[in-house]
């Protein structure tokens, strides 16, 4: 007799990587400028002096953030 898989379903979710933080960036979409990576606050900061200053409204924001996918009932595999 050859042997049979079992398919269950299985709840997953996923967590934010404890050792990490989310960083952001902000890119003008009317130039070459970019903010530096750093937390949401000061992106929007630099964003808006480089919209005073340069009068470009348009800005793409890029969040980044690490993570783990964690099966229910198991621990975080991070910890």
């Amino acid at each position: 007799m050859s042997p049979r898989a079992v398919i269950r379903p299985v709840t997953h979710h996923i967590v934010q990587h404890p050792d990490t933080d989310v960083t952001y960036e902000g890119l003008c979409l009317s130039c070459e400028w970019s903010s530096k990576s750093t937390d949401g606050e000061k992106v929007n900061t630099e964003c808006l002096r480089h919209a005073g200053r340069a009068n470009h409204r348009g800005f793409r924001r890029v969040v980044t953030g690490f993570a783990f996918v964690v099966r229910d009932g198991e621990e975080d595999p991070a910890r």
